[in-house]
């Protein structure tokens, strides 16, 4: 019985829990997922300051045309408490906290000093060109949610905490096989009916995409003991990754190989095109993905199955694949039983698929950016809208 795509992944994550937890400097934290909320322990802005170089003055003041007696410098840096008296200024420059009495600057282009006094060409109103203390960011406020992933802006932020270490889920490590006797390394030598292997090098770059740490194997022959053996050294890692060997073949031999170490399978088979043959389940604490031999099978099922998966295991709080609203530059068919994930170009608003869509065709694939879903028997026409899947994601 094929599952739909539906129930494989929900199957999968409810499989799957979070890492272990561990401290880390900030410096190293960056593409981590954070394991818990930082709260705000510092306000942003921390004081009142200038937006700009100019005078802090009182608004009432600094009518058009008033005499303002200069009083004073205040530098962004220290605090050297000064206060701005009825008809003064102080000279300020941008960043530096406002004077004590002061509830305006007067943009230096709109005054002209002259023998210490400035005279006032542009009146301002009460908050202007100031920075709110809080402004941005109050005491208390959650300054970046557990699960979400440590990027540059978001890391500014919790810099702006004084914070050295930040709580991280550990990453995830992947064990990447492929199996198969026909298959050769690179820089090796083939003959007939042999193949260079191109599994791997794919998965690489997907582990690494969704968090991972990932360690890539030799090349699995058809045979019991280079399963058993390869297995066996793989289940070390928090995953298995294997690509090939999970058909029903004579020589598909990693179910019966799983099973013989005691594996439980929880799923093999599901509706979807490109990659029925998928395989999930464990090998005692470790999570095994089975992905088809064919490289375009084995893309499609690890971004729509394995992927959230591993976002699970790595701590992130949002396990959806990113999504974007196309027009279809022509008219897409579907004329079989499972949903199709046509392969494409998404550039400037629209979808064009591209090359072969057979699931062997890995050159077509090299070509595409994103997967176009259809329903069974389904017909869409050009500029109707869809939604596509993009192959990459900054927040991967």
């Amino acid at each position: 019985m094929l599952l739909s795509e539906r129930e494989t992944l929900e199957r999968v994550l409810q499989s799957v829990e979070p890492l272990g937890v561990e401290n880390v400097s900030i410096w190293d934290s960056r593409n981590r997922v954070l394991a818990r909320d930082v709260i705000a322990t510092v306000a942003l802005p921390r004081f009142d300051n200038s937006t700009m170089d100019g005078y802090a003055v009182r608004a009432e003041d600094a009518v058009q045309g008033a005499r303002l007696v200069v009083r004073g410098e205040q530098a962004a840096g220290l605090d050297v408490g000064l206060s701005v008296g009825q008809g003064h200024a102080i000279r300020i420059f941008t960043g530096a906290p406002i004077p004590r009495q002061a509830d305006a600057v007067v943009m230096q282009e709109d005054a002209d000093l002259r023998d210490g006094v400035i005279f006032i060409r542009d009146g301002v109103t009460r908050g202007e060109n100031i920075r709110v203390r809080g402004g941005d960011l109050c005491e208390g406020q959650v300054v970046a949610s557990a699960g979400s992933v440590l990027t540059g802006p978001k890391l500014a932020a919790i810099a702006s905490q004084g914070l050295g270490e930040l709580p991280v889920f550990e990453v995830p490590r992947v064990a990447i096989l492929a199996t198969g006797s026909e298959l050769r390394s690179q820089g090796e030598t083939i003959n007939a009916g042999q193949i260079y292997e191109t599994n791997r090098i794919m998965l690489a770059d997907l582990v690494a995409g969704s968090g991972c740490q990932g360690r890539i194997f030799n090349i699995v022959p058809d045979t019991e003991d280079a399963h058993l053996e390869s297995f066996e050294q793989a289940r070390a890692s928090d995953v298995i990754v294997v690509a090939g060997g999970v058909s029903v073949g004579e020589k598909d031999l990693v179910k019966p190989t799983l099973l013989e170490l005691g594996a439980k399978l929880d799923l093999w088979r599901v509706a979807v095109k490109p990659g029925k043959p998928f395989m999930f389940g464990r090998l005692g604490r470790t999570l095994v993905f089975g992905l088809p031999g064919n490289p375009v099978s084995a893309f499609v099922t690890f971004l729509l199955f394995a992927r959230p998966g591993l976002w699970k295991l790595g701590g992130r709080s949002s396990l959806d694949l990113p999504r974007a609203r196309a027009r279809l530059a022509e008219t897409l068919a579907n004329r079989g039983e499972r949903p199709h994930y046509l392969r494409g170009v998404y550039a400037e608003g629209f979808f064009k698929a591209v090359g072969r869509q057979e699931s062997h065709a890995l050159f077509a694939l090299s070509q595409a950016n994103a997967l176009c879903r259809l329903e069974p028997n389904q017909v869409i026409a050009a500029d109707s809208l869809v939604d596509v899947i993009p192959f990459f994601d900054a927040a991967c």
